[in-house]
Order: C-alpha cells, then structure tokens, then sequence
C-alpha cells in the first residue's frame, strides 16, 4: 500500500482555506416526517445545497486556491460527469479563471448549460467519464491549461473532506457515516478526516450495481477497470478510479455495498415527498442503501441505536417522478 497523500491536517487547512467560499450545509435528523426510511435514527447531510448543487467546490475550489496567479491565467481544465465540472466551473468565475469542462455524452443537457451559467466551455467528448478524462488531459496538455483532476488530486480529496469535519461538528455522536463512490474523491477525504478525528466510526461506501469500479477493485486487491457501465447514475460512473483513492478506501472504508437505479431513485422519491429534498440519482444512493437493508446484510457491525448519517450529496429532479 502506498502511503496515504492526505492527511487531517491537510484537511484542516482546506477547512480553513474555503470557509468563506463553500456553504456550511444543514444535518438534519430524519424527523417530523410519515415514513421512517429505516429503524435506526438517520441524519441527511443536505450537501444538494451547497454552491453549485453538489458538494464538489469544496474540493475544487480548495484546489484552485492553491495554484499560483500564473497557472489561474492560463486556465483551468477537468473532466466530469458533471458536478466536478460545476465546482471547477464555479472556483473559476470566483477566481476570475476560464474553466473548460470536458463531459461525456450521457450528462445531462441542464448540467452542460448550468456549466455555461457559470461561464465555461463545455466540450462534449465519449461516451464516459473516463473518455472525456483523455480528452481533456490532452487538451491540457496542448493548450497549456492547468488540470484539475475530478478525484485523484490531494488538494480535491482533502476539500471533500472538509464535510467530514463539519458532520462531526454539527453531530459528534455520529456512529456511521455512508458514502456515495463515483471516483472515490469524496469517500477518500471523509474516510481520512472521520477516522482521524474519531476512529471507531465506521465508513460505508456506495457503488452503483452498474457501475461498481471500486467494490470489484477491492475485491481483486488491486485497481480494476470496468469493460462496460450500465447506471443512469452519470456521476457514480467511471469505469477506473486512481491509485490514491483505492490506497486510502482499502485503509479506512469498512465496506462497500452496491445499489440498484431503481433503489437510488425511490430514495429520490422519499428525500423529495418526505423532505422536500429534490436530489439526483448519485445524490440519493447512500440513503438508497439503508432504505433497501444493504447496511444490514453488509459485513459492519452496527448496533440497533446506531446513529447514522447519509449524504443527499447532488441535486437533480432524475430520480423524482412527481403526480399529474
């Protein structure tokens, strides 16, 4: 195993460092509501409201707020299902950089154009992640543009782990922590902080059924890439993740469990009817575990009052089916 690229101080500093430019999203117990989504107490951290939507400026912008003048005046570049790009997108118009954000075909179309809200080029390239990746690090490359890296750059893990600090501020009795995997940047970074800050917490990750880059990557013990992905779930769908993600999931993520699109978009639909909370497929899947008793059948030993908190970690309106 490598040694791991982020530490808890980094993730302190990047704490520090974007304070004043990410939002300080709500935890809220699951209560007041006509459904219980499991027996055990739940707490939604409602990260669909951060800027942007999704929780990924805090790793973006932590990223840019390290480079130099001269590598923000050249520009900014990264591939991104969609919400990575957001971040990218927003950290630039924030620090007066040109973002070019690099998709691939399935991304939704109101993403692309929120993209250019924000001010960027958007380049539609391949059908996945990992295709746009290629085209746009080639880009970088000819263009001498800075790329920020969707999942595998320190300074974007440690960013996304900034929530794990705030989570255990907001509740410090929180038993389990439940992660939606697309990359494994966000994963990387709460696993650090969380067992930094309080190492008996466990750390669940959550893969799509058809898009489980990560789960069949720790089964192998090594980096595996998929051969095909078949989620509607756009921003849980590389086909590999990166080397400092798997080394930091294989320390500190207690397991990974998988879910269906169907299970994702009926804890859309609860998040939507129960919370008034209208997250994207990805954005529901850590409740989608609970919801389906994965948590249950998996290998983490929770006691029954367990306190447990999900991620609402994207928004969207993909898994909300609403009535005539």
């Amino acid at each position: 195993m490598t040694t791991t690229p982020v530490t808890l101080d980094d993730i302190q500093g990047a704490f520090a460092r974007i304070k004043d430019r990410v939002r300080r999203t709500p935890l809220l117990r699951t209560r007041f509501i006509r459904e219980e989504p499991a027996p055990n107490p739940m707490m939604v951290k409602l990260e669909c409201l951060q800027v942007t939507g999704s929780f990924k400026p805090r790793g973006a912008m932590n990223a840019a707020l390290q480079l130099s003048a001269a590598d923000l005046k050249r520009g900014i570049i990264t591939a991104s299902g969609g919400n990575h790009g957001l971040g990218v997108a927003y950290a630039g118009w924030s620090l007066g950089a040109q973002a070019v954000i690099y998709l691939p075909s399935s991304t939704p179309e109101a993403k692309a154009e929120k993209l250019r809200a924000w001010g960027a080029e958007v380049v539609i390239e391949g059908a996945v992640y990992d295709d746009a990746n290629e085209a746009a690090l080639a880009r970088a490359e000819r263009d001498g543009l800075t790329y920020i890296h969707a999942f595998a750059n320190p300074a974007v893990i440690a960013g996304q782990g900034t929530m794990a600090v705030e989570m255990l501020k907001q509740s410090p009795d929180l038993d389990a922590i439940v992660v939606a995997i697309g990359g494994g940047g966000l994963i990387s970074g709460i696993a650090t902080a969380a067992k930094a800050i309080k190492p008996e917490i466990k750390i669940i990750g959550v893969e799509a059924v058809g898009a489980p880059t990560l789960y069949e990557s720790v089964k192998a013990d090594e980096l595996i890439t998929l051969s095909e992905i078949s989620t509607k779930a756009g921003t849980l769908a590389p086909r590999r993740s990166a080397q400092p993600n798997f080394d930091i999931i294989r320390k500190h993520v207690d397991d990974i469990v998988l879910v269906t699109d169907e299970e994702m978009r009926s804890a859309a639909q609860w998040l939507w009817f129960e919370m008034g909370v209208g997250a994207e497929l990805s954005g529901a899947a850590s409740l989608a575990a609970i919801q389906a008793g994965k948590l249950a059948a998996s290998k983490v030993d929770l006691p029954d009052d367990a306190l447990i908190a999900t991620i609402a970690c994207g928004s969207g309106s993909d898994g909300i089916s609403l009535p005539a």
